[in-house]
């Protein structure tokens, strides 16, 4: 198989580039990241309703642009790679994907559009108080039919869950809150009972949040598909979240390489550029093979995700398995390198240093990934 970005999606990732290289600098993403919202709301436009990004894995049907996922995991390479403080990933990789797995024909022209045009952020709450990715128990239980369901319960680590218009809520029946299969219910931001709080996290670019829902009332329409669509609708929904996310992490893992081989070109130790000493040169050619290598991966799974579904849990794991790895270790040599510097508050790489590991134990760590691809090939 020959895998090449056509001309067309080459022109959508420099299209990307450009807007990110001058409204998402490091500058701008320490402002951002400062304010309680967590991003620009104009930048948040200018990728919504001016270029369109925001639409392109939603079909024209809901108003999209009717692209695929080799195309948005393009852009999510530029994303990391500027390390944006957007609510794009919340919004795009991970609602519109749950609407597009669960949601019925009526649900989606409903919601989709305004998630196309840029209009509705979105957030996806699944994860207990516990924080672990594969509890059987989301922290929300409901009850109720036809006439409506109450909501009950705690989700934590929601992205961008404190600034959401929609917030996609898994919950578990109350009769059976462990066991019990989970359903995913449309909840607006303003509903109430909802309450929203943002958390303390060492990522400061990617703000998440407490979601605490307290005998919430919810018409039948809010059933995101029906209650058996929930489980196969959150795996679909997670797995092409993890292939986003291997993509962010490969643009993440660039962009320290190059602030590391720039680096070593101007710093002068001993009368010599440092990335002349061999044990420069030896970090830099590993930091090199572990991000060709993770782009191997996380290309690989876009591909799948757009056209070869059976295979998308095993790529998906890969891809973030080995993309996590890589960004975490390059992110961590790039602070090595630059030495003391590198470690202080004014310098870029803690930040990506940051975003590595918050994303390394997002939707599961490595090793959970691996445990996940040994049970799919029967080890």
């Amino acid at each position: 198989m020959h895998f090449a970005f056509t001309e067309e999606q080459e022109e959508l990732r420099r299209s990307a580039r450009r807007l990110l290289e001058t409204a998402s600098s490091t500058r701008d993403v320490r402002a951002a990241m400062a304010t309680s919202r967590g991003f620009d709301v104009d930048l948040w436009r200018r990728l919504g309703e001016e270029l369109g990004f925001t639409s392109l894995a939603i079909p024209e049907a809901y108003g999209g642009a009717g692209l695929g996922f080799v195309e948005l995991a393009a852009v999510m390479e530029e994303m990391g790679r500027a390390l944006l403080c957007a609510p794009f990933f919340s919004t795009v990789c991970l609602g519109a994907s749950t609407v597009l797995a669960a949601g019925t024909e009526e649900q989606k022209r409903e919601i989709l559009p305004g998630i196309a045009g840029g209009r509705t952020t979105a957030a996806l709450a699944f994860t207990p108080p516990s924080g672990k990715w594969d509890a059987p128990g989301t922290g929300v239980t409901y009850e109720g039919g036809a006439s409506g369901y109450e909501l009950s319960g705690t989700s934590a680590f929601v992205i961008d869950g404190h600034t959401a218009d929609l917030i996609l809520v898994v919950a578990r029946p109350r009769s059976a809150p462990l066991g019990g299969p989970p359903a995913i219910f449309i909840v607006p931001a303003a509903t109430p009972g909802l309450e929203r709080r943002a958390l303390t996290t060492m990522d400061m670019t990617r703000k998440q949040s407490e979601v605490t829902l307290q005998r919430v009332r919810v018409p039948a329409s809010a059933l995101l598909g029906g209650a058996d669509r929930g489980a196969p609708a959150l795996a679909r929904a997670l797995d092409l979240a993890r292939v986003a996310l291997s993509a962010e992490q490969v643009g993440g893992a660039q962009r320290c390489l190059d602030m590391s081989v720039d680096y070593a070109k101007t710093r002068v130790q001993f009368g010599r550029p440092i990335g002349s000493f061999q044990a420069i040169k030896h970090k830099l050619a590993d930091m090199f093979v572990e991000v060709e290598s993770a782009r191997s991966a996380s290309y690989y799974a876009a591909w799948v995700a757009a056209h070869q579904e059976e295979e998308l849990p095993s790529a998906a794991a890969t891809a973030k398995a080995y993309c996590s790895d890589a960004y975490f270790r390059v992110a961590a040599e790039t602070i090595q390198i630059h030495g003391g510097v590198g470690f202080t508050w004014e310098h870029d790489a803690h930040l990506f240093f940051k975003r590595a590991k918050s994303s390394e134990t997002l939707f599961g760590d490595a090793a959970f990934h691996r445990a996940v691809v040994a049970q799919q090939m029967g080890l």
